[in-house]
This record gives C-alpha cells, sequence and structure tokens, in this order.
C-alpha cells in the first residue's frame, strides 16, 4: 500500500537514500529538514518518520508539539539509541522508535505495520452519554435529559470531538485542528465563542471542565 511520508530529516545523504529507496517500494515522501516545517506539512501526510537531531527543535519537541493537534502515526528515525531518549519518545506518543542504521525491509515491515494500526483505529462509540448528556456522533443529535438540543454545526463538531475523549483532557490545539482543519489557522477566539454556548444551551456546566493552560474535558 503506498503511503504518504513525511521525512523529518536534516541530513541529505540519509534523506537521498531513504527517498530513493521507499520510493522504488510505491511510497510518496516529501522531506523537510526543521522541526517547525513538519508542524506545517504533517497534515498533508499519512505517516512521518522523525529524526530527533533537528537544527532548529529538538526532535522529541516535535513530537510533543504534533500530539498537540494530530494523530498521525510516527515513527522516530534517529541515531539518538540510549534507553531514556527511547523511553520519552514513545511516552511521548511514537507509535514506533528505530535506531540509524535501519536495514530497509525492517522499516519497510514497521511502515506497514504502524499504518495499518492508525487504519484499523479505535473504536468509535457512535453513542456517548455523559450524565444525562446523550450525543448521537451519526445522528448528529444531542438530548440533555431527554430533551432534543439544537447546535449549530460548529457547536456540534466542538461537543463531538470531546465526547470522542470523554473524561479525557483534550488541548485547545486538538480542538481547532479538527474542528476547523488547522491549528495554525484557526482563530482561538472563535473555540472560546463556541464552547461559551454550547455550556448555555447544555445547562450542565460541571460535565464541561475547562483545565486552565491546557484545554477542556467533558466528563468525570
Amino acid at each position: 500500500m503506498a503511503v504518504r511520508v513525511l521525512l523529518v530529516e536534516d541530513d541529505d545523504g540519509v534523506a537521498e537514500a531513504l527517498l530513493d529507496s521507499l520510493g522504488a517500494h510505491g511510497h510518496r515522501l516529501v522531506r523537510v529538514r526543521r522541526g517547525t516545517d513538519a508542524l506545517i506539512a504533517h497534515r498533508e501526510a499519512d505517516l512521518a518518520l522523525l529524526d530527533l537531531g533537528l537544527p532548529d527543535l529538538d526532535g522529541l519537541e516535535v513530537l510533543r508539539k504534533l500530539r498537540a493537534v494530530s494523530a498521525l502515526p510516527v515513527i522516530v528515525l534517529t541515531a539518538r539509541g540510549d534507553e531514556r531518549s527511547v523511553v520519552r519518545g514513545l511516552r511521548l506518543g511514537a507509535d514506533d522508535y528505530l535506531v540509524k542504521p535501519v536495514r530497509l525491509r525492517e522499516l519497510l515491515a514497521r511502515i506497514d505495520a504502524v499504518t495499518r494500526r492508525a487504519a484499523a483505529g479505535p473504536p468509535d462509540p457512535r453513542t456517548v452519554m455523559v450524565g444525562d448528556i446523550q450525543i448521537e456522533l451519526d445522528g448528529r443529535r444531542v438530548l440533555v435529559g431527554g430533551d432534543e438540543v439544537s447546535l449549530t454545526a460548529k457547536e456540534f463538531a466542538v461537543l463531538a470531538a470531546l465526547a470522542k475523549r470523554a473524561g479525557t483532557a483534550v488541548s485547545r490545539q486538538q480542538l481547532m485542528d479538527e474542528v476547523w482543519g488547522d491549528a495554525y489557522l484557526a482563530v482561538s477566539r472563535s473555540l472560546d465563542v463556541h464552547l461559551t454556548q454550547l455550556r448555555a444551551k447544555l445547562h450542565r456546566p460541571e460535565l464541561l471542565t475547562t483545565i486552565r493552560g491546557f484545554g477542556y474535558r467533558l466528563g468525570n
């Protein structure tokens, strides 16, 4: 299966070898040298190969920032093989961690495994109950105490994004990325307005919690 790969690598020799090898196996690669470029280009990829020794940002910081806005599968591909880096990379959300030099057949197998897991994804509950709030994701209906509540399309999108992760803290960046399409383009004030309207319409302020300095949580 052809995969759109975002290669985040500042070493020209390594990048050219990967571009040639993976391209010969049908994958489509876009290469960037800087972490900041990866944070802009990630939306056009199915998977990222991320080096940690980048010229502008440490790769682990790029991974942390990426995980705040995206579930894009990430394979760390680096010369940094110490246990602390491996553990940090996996805890920050890397789907796999490979130490250079890596055999091509192994890299291809890891790419295939990670993309298959991502395609399967977690089961998406179609109806979510939070207290007496019932959110029907397919039907785009919301009932509070049995009474239907009318929401705008954006209000429902914000609520659905929170409902899919009920009980879990969701960052502002992740909400804006999912609802507006890109956290870099979304207007932060728009999110505040929609959340204020949601609280007013649901009449359950205790179920929609603001987590200062991070984001929001629906439910306990």
